[in-house]
């Protein structure tokens, strides 16, 4: 890991969690990504402006932290662009099969002790090693 520091790791999980909080208690919400993106196709128009406001904060958020440290983070992509693109339609296929994301099921639905968010997200994280282990050890990649 480059660039790790455990205090700003402690703050942007504070962060999120204080934000998650926030949504389920004053809006009664599961702040699941995919969820609030989907539903957000056919929701009502009462419902949709939180959601356009919890997107809208998605996208620009990194915009913001631009504005304060007055650059804008480097980003290094270390696969090629069809490794991701194919990685990105695995995830959403896989959000699809799991009823949800990492966020939905791994911050909200684990604290919130969901037997279904915990086995959605041990699959994950298994997932997710088993993909590490086969790209890095197997293929060499």
């Amino acid at each position: 890991m480059e660039h790790f520091t455990p205090v700003s790791a402690l703050l942007g999980g504070v962060m999120i969690g204080l934000a998650v909080s926030a949504l389920l208690l004053l809006n009664g919400r599961i702040a699941g990504i995919s969820g609030i993106l989907g539903g957000s196709l056919e929701a009502s128009k009462d419902d949709l402006l939180w959601r356009i406001f919890f997107l809208t904060g998605l996208v620009l958020g990194p915009w913001l932290v631009t504005a304060v440290r007055g650059r804008f983070p480097e980003i290094v992509m270390q696969a090629p662009l069809l490794i991701l693109v194919v990685a990105g339609v695995l995830v959403g296929f896989g959000t699809r099969l799991g009823k949800g994301c990492t966020s939905g099921h791994g911050v909200c639905g684990v604290a919130r002790a969901s037997p279904r968010s915990i086995v959605a997200t041990v699959v994950f994280f298994l997932a997710a090693a088993i993909t590490v282990f086969i790209t890095h050890h197997v293929l060499g990649a």
